[in-house]
């Protein structure tokens, strides 16, 4: 297999690449559509471990005819933005790359789509929203939607391969000989079903492991360490707080991130959300069952 795809080669020419963290580090980003749509137009979307931004192309059509603007970007260490080598990861910085790109396009709001990683990225967001994210931000957060995520983490059920790439000392081991075989098996096991397109497993793989993403995998998955330390004290607590409309869309054939924790979310931390779900769909919803997931996701928006 190629060291990037050629359907990653043609989505990473629809993008450009934008600083963050100060001039730190450079992040893929693309925006679709008018760039001085309302906020009320506006859909921002986050990508899950070990996607890119890539893993939205099946549902970009089916979101433009109610979005005027789509934004999206590769997550630091993912996809196509820059993949350093001797980091230390985590869902803070990823939640200030989001707000830093959607700053440097002058974004003031818009509707808020999240995927696994995503929502624990979006769980922070929430929180920094609660106290105030700054007066650019002015119109925020219109409502946001999770799917597929590990956000009660004691009800996820994360794969052999994934607690064994936590250790400290596997983790580096593991990273360097991962293989796509291994790869693959993983990704179906977590989808809960076989219908993924398997080119779409291809470039899922070639995205993460494209650049020095061959040596940080069991950096980047350190995201779940940090769902452990602040669920209770920052995340969960700050979902229950929050005046953002919230919609709870998840995939019920999910074997990481059961459709229980969606369950025990609307039941208990968010009584006011919105619960869809989407029956034949896997972990990725978006890629496994994408006409679903469009229907799912509209209507939640055409009953608002």
């Amino acid at each position: 297999m190629s060291e990037l795809h050629p359907n990653l080669i043609e989505w990473k020419t629809g993008g450009e690449m934008q600083t963050v963290l100060s001039g730190s580090f450079e992040i893929f980003c693309r925006q679709i559509g008018n760039p001085n749509a309302d906020s009320n137009k506006t859909v921002l979307l986050l990508h899950g471990f070990p996607e890119s931004s890539y893993s939205y192309h099946r549902v970009i059509d089916g979101l433009r005819p109610f979005f005027d603007r789509i934004v999206l970007f590769d997550f630091l260490g993912f996809g196509l933005s820059d993949k350093p080598i001797n980091h230390h990861y985590n869902i803070f910085e990823q939640a200030q790359i989001a707000l830093d790109v959607w700053q440097s396009y002058g974004i003031k709001g818009g509707h808020l789509i999240a995927h696994d990683m995503g929502d624990t990225v979006t769980n922070e967001l929430m929180f920094l929203a609660n106290t105030g994210i700054g007066n650019w931000f002015s119109d925020g957060f219109q409502s946001v939607t999770f799917t597929n995520g590990g956000m009660i983490i004691e009800l996820s059920k994360l794969r052999i391969l994934q607690k064994l790439t936590l250790n400290p000392i596997l983790g580096p081991v593991l990273s360097k000989l991962s293989s796509y075989k291994a790869f693959k098996q993983q990704v179906n096991s977590a989808n809960g079903n076989k219908s993924l397109v398997e080119s779409e497993i291809e470039i899922m793989w070639s995205a993460f492991r494209s650049g020095n993403g061959k040596i940080i995998g069991h950096r980047l998955i350190q995201y779940i360490n940090d769902r452990y330390r602040y669920q209770n004290s920052r995340w969960l607590p700050a979902l229950k707080e929050t005046s953002i409309p919230i919609h709870l869309c998840w995939g019920e054939l999910d074997s990481v991130a059961p459709i229980a924790i969606a369950e025990k979310l609307n039941n208990g931390t968010c009584p006011n959300s919105h619960f869809t779900r989407m029956s034949e769909t896997g972990h990725f919803c978006q890629l496994d069952n994408p006409e679903k997931w469009i229907e799912s996701v509209l209507n939640f928006y055409r009953a608002d």
